[in-house]
């Protein structure tokens, strides 16, 4: 099972989108699944079901910085390139799915209940989170793969 699978898989499962992106990426980090979830929990729903920032998105931009980000603080350098890789990884997520944004990408406007909805056949066939939670995951797959090369 490659990542992208393996996401949608863990997001199918229960996980909301930012945890599935991080938790499908965890073990090669060095990342225990426990610390995984709880660092990703809030992102869900566009942070907290805010609709913001897609979680799926925020998910991705966990696995980069954990992977690519720099450690030194005062490494300014580092610090314009990783932000450019972020920049980067942005547009791509946007030419795959129009948006980073949660409520764009659902087509609602705003704040929703802080109770998440129950997840049910219907609940996945008019949400597309499962497609951008796949979709983060094959962005990051690809930076991982180029990265080796």
């Amino acid at each position: 099972m490659n990542k992208k699978e393996k996401a949608i898989a863990l997001f199918k499962d229960g996980y909301n989108c930012s945890q599935a992106v991080l938790l499908a990426f965890a073990e090669e980090l060095g990342l225990d699944e426990k610390t995984a979830l709880k660092l990703a929990t809030p992102f869900g729903g566009g942070m907290g079901r805010l609709r913001e920032v897609c979680g799926a998105f925020s998910g991705l931009l966990m696995v980069a910085g954990l992977k690519y980000a720099p450690a030194d603080p005062k490494d300014q350098k580092a610090k314009a390139a990783h932000y450019a890789l972020v920049q980067q990884l942005a547009e791509a997520f946007k030419k795959q799915n129009g948006s980073i944004i949660c409520r764009e990408l659902l087509g609602v406007n705003g704040a929703q209940a802080p109770v998440p909805q129950e997840r049910t056949e219907q609940y996945y066939k008019k949400r597309p989170c499962a497609d951008m939670v796949g979709s983060a995951a094959e962005i990051l797959e690809k930076l991982l793969s180029d990265n080796q090369k």
